[in-house]
């Protein structure tokens, strides 16, 4: 499966008037994207996978363990991976039953792997 990643500096996603976001990194597949994207070239739509790195401050982290979770996973997003470069490890959530899980926390020796990338695997010390 062939995948797009957005050219943008700050990927957006525009799911209505009152909820937009810039999340660090998004990934939709060719199929996904087609839907995403209105006639302006704007995501409207979740796509399959998010990535967050967190920001300091406690402000920051709340923000994207908790009210971008909530709004991924209301909105559809398939896996959520949220990046904490202070303890150096990856939060990984992923579509149960309708909502967000945290199936995994990595850390520098652990392989990050994802079923949306196939043949995608990278030591989570290489993102730090």
């Amino acid at each position: 499966m062939r995948s797009s990643l957005s050219s943008d500096i700050a990927p957006g996603i525009i799911f209505s008037d009152a909820d937009n976001v810039i999340p660090d990194v998004v990934w939709a597949s060719h199929e996904r994207l087609k839907l995403l994207l209105d006639e302006a070239g704007h995501l409207t739509g979740a796509p399959e996978l998010v990535v967050e790195v967190l920001s300091p401050g406690e402000k920051n982290e709340k923000r994207d363990k908790e009210t971008k979770l909530k709004l991924y996973s209301v909105q559809g997003v398939q896996e959520y991976w949220i990046c904490d470069c202070i303890q150096k490890k990856v939060e990984i959530y992923r579509r149960e039953q309708a909502v967000l899980k945290l199936v995994s926390t990595l850390f520098h020796q652990d392989e990050l792997t994802s079923p949306l990338l196939p043949g995608f695997n990278c030591l989570v010390s290489k993102l730090f």
